[in-house]
């Protein structure tokens, strides 16, 4: 491929790329891959302990886009809204393991020699949280609720995309967005948040 060819494969929407993935093409999904890989590890570096675990979750997303091949959504000829909306999902999956080990690590009895393994996942994950007020009113609000915030306010995502990547209608997606920033604005306020997050939220394209 000569350096034409390149540029004119990098310039190709996500949905020719696709079409070409469909047909068995192995370099367009590399493409695909190095395109959103960074987003998509930004995104899980979020809620991954280590950054080991964030670059499974993205290896992950992408095993995933394969296997619901059938199911995927390209949102106005782009691939994201539906990976980052996978990535969260796979993100919560990842959680979930994370505090049923933990749980089971609780319930042996510590090593008198060793530090407790659990002790420096959890300060990993407190350095990975740069803003714990903002962390924490998250993980207050409703799955649904917290997901198209995260989309909207942290990804940059219109409303319409949030709305296509969720498989939502409009109407219910602006509902959903409206609830979530008064949810999440109270919850802020309540503990001195950041006023600056809260405004972004706010002012988050609709």
């Amino acid at each position: 491929m000569d350096s034409g060819d390149e540029i004119a494969v990098a310039d190709e929407a996500d949905a020719v790329l696709w079409g070409r993935c469909l047909d068995g093409d192995g370099e367009a999904m590399a493409m695909l891959f190095d395109r959103h890989e960074r987003r998509l590890f930004r995104a899980a570096l979020r809620d991954a302990s280590t950054v080991h675990d964030a670059e499974d979750i993205v290896s992950t997303v992408f095993l995933e886009l394969w296997r619901s091949r059938a199911r995927v959504r390209v949102v106005d000829g782009s691939l994201l809204p539906w990976l980052l909306v996978t990535c969260a999902n796979v993100s919560r999956n990842v959680a979930r393991s994370r505090r049923r080990y933990r749980t089971l690590l609780a319930k042996l009895p510590p090593d008198e020699h060793e530090p407790d393994p659990a002790d420096g996942a959890l300060d990993a994950i407190e350095a990975l949280q740069r803003d714990r007020r903002v962390a924490a009113a998250l993980r207050e609000l409703r799955p649904a609720d917290r997901q198209i915030l995260v989309l909207s306010a942290v990804e940059g995502l219109s409303l319409a995309e949030c709305a296509s990547a969720l498989g939502i209608g409009h109407d219910a997606a602006k509902a959903r967005l409206t609830r979530a920033r008064r949810r999440a604005k109270s919850l802020l306020t309540e503990s001195m948040g950041d006023p600056f997050v809260a405004v972004r939220m706010e002012e988050t394209r609709a």
